[in-house]
């Protein structure tokens, strides 16, 4: 009852002990409360420290019970007077934590360009986006293309995610379809859908983006190659247009729920088989259509054999060709 003020269960229980009878000796105080001497003399010699027993004054040698009132009070004066050193260090530790971040900052002002920061290298960008989510009071749009994530992107991620949620931030976050097919990604996705955040799928998605509140957003250096770094900015027309350009993904979308393979009334066609009939005639290669779609080389061409078995077509030319006529394209 009283280990808030320091005083464990056993002490308590020897503290009682002498209050009912203080002149009994440690014998009787082992015999009472049925423990060893050793234990019984640590909860004497804590007692002792607590100033909860004092020396007598009549019986040399031996200790003597402080009452209740005046012994517990000590305590809290005691426990009171520590709190507020401890908020005074606090206080102190704030306004050296306020002054370091302020230095670091002026460190950092290289980073500094054309209204945003450059953020080069993992680590800064993961402290930046530490930093973003930690301040979130609304609302964060991600944009996550190139299919399966990999293992150290969600782990990462998962800390930042599952705080902000918890918060009551709403997440609302596009994947590439391709990811159902990925365990880790698909566990990952309907991890977030449980705590709150809603996530939906699409064939092909604009660059990897992050727009925290609508205030600020991080967006790659260069799309191709992420690990190049990224650029942080508050650029009110930048983030007005990557907004945009979010909700407009967002839109055409499949819920986590739905099925990405849902075909087209008029076609027959699904999204995917869309989206990759449609790159292909624009002249990319399977390599490149793979990497816009986040799926295999394999996957292409195993689709694209697919289509051209539905359209009778003996070439990809006349796949093409026939796609046409029938408003496929």
């Amino acid at each position: 009852m009283l280990e808030l003020l320091g005083l464990d269960a056993t002490a308590e229980a020897v503290y009682r002990e002498m209050l009912a009878d203080p002149e009994g000796g440690v014998a009787e105080l082992c015999e009472r409360i049925h423990l060893p001497e050793p234990v019984v003399r640590a909860a004497l010699d804590r007692l002792a420290d607590l100033t909860l027993l004092r020396a007598s004054r009549e019986r040399p040698g031996a200790l003597w019970p402080v009452s209740p009132e005046r012994g517990l009070e000590l305590l809290l004066r005691r426990q009171e007077e520590e709190l507020a050193r401890r908020q005074q260090e606090l206080a102190v530790s704030k306004a050296a934590v306020a002054r370091a971040v302020a230095e670091y900052a002026t460190l950092r002002s290289a980073t500094l360009v054309d209204g945003g920061e450059r953020l080069v290298g993992l680590d800064a960008i993961q402290a930046k986006l530490e930093t973003l989510t930690a301040r979130l009071t609304g609302e964060c749009l991600g944009v996550m293309p190139g299919g399966a994530q990999s293992a150290a992107s969600l782990a990462a991620s998962r800390p930042l995610d599952e705080d902000a949620l918890r918060r009551g931030v709403s997440l609302r976050t596009i994947y590439q379809d391709s990811v159902r097919n990925d365990p880790e990604t698909f566990a990952y996705t309907q991890w977030m859908t449980g705590l709150g955040g809603r996530v939906r799928t699409a064939p092909v998605l604009p660059p990897r983006m992050l727009v925290f509140d609508r205030t600020t957003a991080v967006v790659p250096i260069d799309p191709e190659n992420t690990r190049a770094g990224a650029l942080c900015t508050e650029e009110p027309g930048i983030v007005a247009s990557l907004v945009a350009l979010f909700e407009q993904t967002w839109e055409t979308a499949v819920p986590l729920g739905g099925d990405p393979r849902a075909e087209d009334v008029a076609t027959g066609l699904s999204p995917g088989e869309r989206e990759l009939l449609r790159l292909l005639s624009t002249g990319l290669t399977d390599d490149a259509a793979a990497k816009r779609l986040g799926v295999s080389v394999r996957t292409v061409r195993r689709q694209m054999a697919a289509l051209m078995e539905r359209l009778e077509a003996a070439s990809r030319f006349e796949a093409g060709l026939k796609a046409a006529q029938r408003g496929w394209l």
